[in-house]
């Protein structure tokens, strides 16, 4: 169906590879997504695209003159938010906003916030759990691992009411109740 390649168009196609991209040599982003095991490579650049998203919106804030009142108020909504994303440790200065990266995303997504809350003992765990449907974030099943919880969602991760996990885990801390769980 395709037309053999001309002697010149060989010879072109001989110094490019199309199998190994310039961007498959970042160390970086390889070892951002061994750390947060990430499976696609699309969630990490989306999160390296908002993080820099957000940089380029705090120069463009910290540009305006410091009297106006468009920057106050914009400087607060921004740290607000990303205060309450959980990008940001504090809501005090936009130097902050600087430190948001990729792995700053990475670090609000549900696996590493069930690490944190002592849900699960690894990433990797927790991703199966996930995937399993034993997790849920207020009502919802959540069976996405790149699902990013805020800190007000934070509190309500929980496991399913119906969950293998959940009736062992109350077992083991002698909590489990026989009508709620019904043998």
């Amino acid at each position: 169906m395709v037309r053999k390649l001309k002697f010149h168009e060989q010879k072109l196609l001989k110094k490019v590879d199309f199998i190994s991209w310039e961007v498959d040599q970042n160390l970086h982003e390889v070892k951002v997504m061994r750390r947060f095991h990430l499976e696609r490579r699309e969630d990490y650049t989306k999160y390296n695209k908002l993080s820099r998203n957000v940089r380029d919106l705090a120069q463009k804030i910290r540009d305006l003159d410091e009297k106006d009142a468009f920057r106050v108020q914009s400087t607060a909504r921004l740290l607000e938010k990303l205060y309450a994303m959980g990008l940001i440790n504090t809501k005090q200065t936009l130097q902050q906003c600087e430190n948001v990266s990729a792995s700053s995303f990475c670090r609000r997504r549900l696996p590493t916030i069930m690490v944190k809350l002592r849900m699960s003992q690894n990433l990797k765990t927790a991703i199966t759990f996930i995937e399993q449907g034993h997790i849920r974030v207020g009502p919802e099943i959540v069976t996405d691992s790149a699902f990013l919880v805020t800190r007000n969602m934070e509190d309500f991760v929980t496991w399913v009411d119906s969950s293998k996990i959940k009736k062992h885990v109350m077992e083991y801390n002698e909590e489990r109740d026989d009508f709620d769980l019904g043998i």
